[in-house]
């Protein structure tokens, strides 16, 4: 990417500028300044700062934007919308109570009900349609226009930029010598605010905007040098699931931010776990993006020495969620391992295999019988380092030799599913039927299970199933379809209109091994 400015961008940043000094010298009679916090455990070579946007009333940066741009607004008579499942919704709502505007948010029904609730008790009057963003942003605007309302749009809007960048002009009054800032990106609004104001003041310092692997639509807008609007996007970082950035936002960071870091689930667990220990606070998601991809940028370019800050954009954390975090963060630390193990089925070579784990503490183990000749086993167990889980490996093989371990921690079919799932092989396969097993995902919610086994064709069996609530917004499930050879392309056509997400894993190493 790109970090020279043109002169019209020059101009663009300068008259962003003077709208975030605008935005500054209004907004903080209910805004708060946020706080730079040291982390004192991942600052090693380089000084790592939090911009902790979690300690504003509604724990995310949103207010700023939410505010300013209803501050624009003169007739207080206005009916005021606005579609958010969460921190834009939460902000709208307690900045219309503080100007005694009547506002109304549209959520997706499948919004978790603890952000419904803040809402409301921010004195927001929530309508509850559509089961996604893109339904719920339709009955907004239709509302909007049949109510003659004023729309406060999440991130695409000049007013909303120049409010989110006021967190950028925090940091450069407090720490104006910053090498690096990373912040997350959904739409664009809380990058292009801050990096406006930053590379106007010195476009020397790195602005570094990080996306999720499947929420990247900034990310490859950028690179495809025109505005990509994404078929589907990852419902984890559910802050920053944004099909479609803003037209304003794209034109903003396609011209000066200098880089954008992609980062998967586990990457943003770890980063929940890095902030919680520094602070004792728990971020959402998208809140702990910048540190996740900070941690990756820094290894990648081996930086040393600089003064970096994260925006830490919120802690809306469905504590739903937790275990989910806690479980996939302990496996990215490489403190715990998950392997499969193949041992001979005869008396003795449990315990052998045991005691080369032993005394490690061993967190899940599943083992089915499936024939006289072998033993398929999960086992998860506690490691201090990489050598640790290399030596219980070695230490297997070599007093079992015809054993077999594999390394599973990062195969995510194993820890999604099939850890939770051991069993024996089919061993009466139907003559001209093929056993195609999918992965799944799709919005979690009251009745999200229901219509998705409602959805599965009833003319092929279905020959296996496997679903667990991991507390999360993404629902999960394994299923293995029985269909004659004949109809295989049938079934790819119905997958293609399911309108879920979902992955193939017929072929996959640990399925062929464990359960087909």
């Amino acid at each position: 990417m790109s970090t020279k400015v043109s002169l019209d961008g020059i101009n663009k940043l300068y008259k962003t500028k003077e709208l975030i000094d605008k935005a500054s010298g209004r907004i903080y009679d209910l805004v708060k300044r946020t706080s730079l916090h040291k982390s004192q455990n991942l600052s090693n070579k380089n000084n790592i700062y939090f911009k902790r946007e979690d300690e504003q009333q509604v724990f995310s940066f949103k207010i700023r934007g939410a505010y300013n741009k209803m501050l624009e607004i003169k007739n207080k008579d206005s009916q005021i919308y606005a579609c958010s499942a969460g921190n834009h919704a939460q902000g709208v709502a307690l900045a219309g109570t503080h100007l005694n505007f009547s506002t109304h948010i549209v959520m997706p029904i499948k919004t978790p009900e603890i952000k419904v609730i803040n809402v409301k008790r921010f004195g927001g009057n929530v309508i509850l349609f559509g089961s996604n963003f893109d339904e719920a942003k339709s009955k907004c605007y239709e509302l909007a226009q049949e109510n003659n309302g004023s729309i406060v749009d999440p991130f695409d809007d000049l007013e909303v930029i120049a409010g989110q960048g006021t967190v950028g002009k925090e940091i450069w009054e407090e720490m104006p010598n910053v090498d690096y800032i990373f912040a997350p990106i959904g739409g664009g609004g809380l990058i292009s605010g801050v990096a406006s104001y930053i590379k106007f003041m010195n476009p020397n310092i790195k602005v570094i905007g990080v996306q999720t692997y499947d929420s990247n639509g900034m990310y490859l807008s950028i690179n495809e040098k025109e505005k990509i609007i994404l078929p589907n996007v990852g419902l984890f970082s559910d802050g920053t699931a944004v099909k479609e950035v803003g037209n304003l936002t794209y034109e903003i960071c396609q011209e000066i931010l200098d880089d954008i870091v992609l980062v998967d689930t586990d990457d943003i667990c770890l980063a929940i776990k890095d902030v919680y220990n520094d602070t004792r606070n728990i971020m959402e998601p998208a809140g702990a993006l910048s540190v996740a991809g900070m941690k990756k940028y820094i290894n990648q370019k081996q930086l040393n020495g600089k003064n970096i800050i994260s925006i830490l954009s919120g802690s809306n954390m469905d504590f739903k969620k937790i275990s989910f975090v806690s479980d996939r963060a302990n496996i990215k630390t490489k403190k715990e391992v998950l392997l499969a193990i193949t041992i001979p089925e005869k008396p003795g070579t449990f315990l052998t295999m045991y005691n080369s784990i032993y005394p490690r503490n061993v967190l899940e183990f599943s083992y089915r019988y499936s024939n006289k000749e072998t033993a398929n086993i999960f086992i998860s167990f506690t490691v201090d380092t990489e050598e640790d889980m290399q030596n219980v490996t070695h230490h297997i093989i070599k007093s079992i030799p015809t054993s077999t371990v594999i390394d599973i921690s990062k195969d995510e079919l194993a820890k999604t599913h099939l850890r939770f799932l051991m069993g024996g092989k089919v061993l009466n396969k139907p003559k001209n039927i093929i056993e195609k097993v999918y992965r799944f995902e799709f919005p979690e919610g009251p009745g999200a299970l229901k219509k998705f086994l409602e959805s599965l064709p009833v003319k092929w069996n279905v020959s296996l199933f496997h679903y667990k609530n991991y507390g999360d917004d993404i629902g999960r499930v394994l299923a293995g379809i029985q269909v004659p050879f004949s109809e295989e392309s049938e079934l790819n056509i119905y997958l293609d209109k399911l309108g879920y997400e979902w992955t193939d894993e017929s072929k996959n190493i640990i399925y062929k091994n464990y359960i087909q």
